[in-house]
């Protein structure tokens, strides 16, 4: 137990580069964790960690045993949350990251009934369209709309399901705007495109109508990392947003948006749930299965 608890505490020391950020995780004093790791390093007869008062780093040697001892300390804090689990129901604190659209569009009722059903865990939720760093910050997960992230190379990304994409503007905008009745004419208009929008490097945007396809070039005037500003914009008539329905559908009811171009959608975008390794705590599994269980019902993808 000495040595495993050596490595836990080794691990997380090279995983934040800090030895303060790591006692803070860890819940002990500073001064013990850096005792405990002069031992360790004595123990092994080798030095792992160049200290500095301004940053850690890990030595060639510190390199070697980072990636023997994550496995081996994840592994082992698996198996003992599983044993746990047979007894209790699982519990902790579950910190999540996600993008305030989705949290507040889609998510809020998953994470109300996932709450309900397992009572003992708590939460802790960043609302942010920052791209939080898993390696050094503590998030259990991320949730992310798009594309999987490509580096670092050990984050493991999880498919949730799909968001719809769709047009709308507002009746005011439409008025006094050129003719929209084929995608070819969205050239001619001015777009409030969010996050997760679907758009090729080249500028260009496919739209498809059952197995027809049309790729056209427009021009974003408003690019923006905020669904929501862009339904706003739309609705005070700037130009054209591209939402899904289920966040456009009051405002439709309303009569402040009108969707575009109907017969006609961009491709549904991914959200996946992204996590810094495959060994997950019980409560971070059953999560990222419940989310995968209840979006279709939301989403309707």
């Amino acid at each position: 137990m000495e040595v495993l608890n050596g490595m836990r505490l080794f691990v997380e020391v090279a995983r934040t580069r800090n030895f303060r950020r790591a006692a803070d995780a860890l819940g002990m004093p500073n001064s013990t964790l850096s005792r405990q790791i002069a031992e360790l390093e004595k123990a092994v007869g080798l030095r792992l960690l160049h200290r500095s008062t301004r940053k850690v780093e890990l030595t060639e040697a510190g390199e070697v045993y980072f990636k023997r001892c994550q496995s081996i300390v994840e592994e082992a804090l698996s198996a003992h949350e599983a044993l746990r689990d047979v007894a209790t129901k699982p519990g902790g604190t579950l910190r999540v990251s996600m993008p305030v659209d989705l949290a507040t569009g889609y998510l809020a009722p998953i994470l109300s009934d996932f709450a309900r059903t397992y009572p003992l865990i708590d939460f802790e939720f960043d609302v942010t369209p920052r791209r939080i760093d898993l390696q050094t910050e503590p998030f259990d997960l991320a949730i992310r709309i798009g594309e999987p992230p490509a580096a670092p190379s050990m984050l493991v990304a999880r498919p949730i399901g799909l968001l719809p994409r769709y047009l709308y503007a507002s009746p005011g905008y439409l008025k006094g705007a050129p003719t929209l009745k084929h995608p070819d004419d969205l050239a001619y208009h001015v777009m409030c495109v969010g996050q997760g929008a679907t758009k090729q490097p080249d500028g260009s945007r496919t739209l498809h109508r059952g197995d027809e396809t049309v790729t056209v070039v427009t021009g974003t005037r408003f690019a923006m990392n905020s669904v929501g500003l862009a339904r706003a914009f739309a609705k005070l008539g700037v130009g054209i947003a591209v939402l899904d329905d289920v966040l456009a559908r009051e405002d439709v009811a309303s009569g402040q948006l009108r969707r575009v171009l109907p017969q006609w959608c961009l491709a549904p975008v991914p959200v996946h749930a992204v996590t810094e390794t495959r060994l997950l705590p019980a409560r971070t599994r059953l999560f990222i299965d419940f989310l995968r269980a209840r979006w279709e019902g939301v989403a309707g993808v």
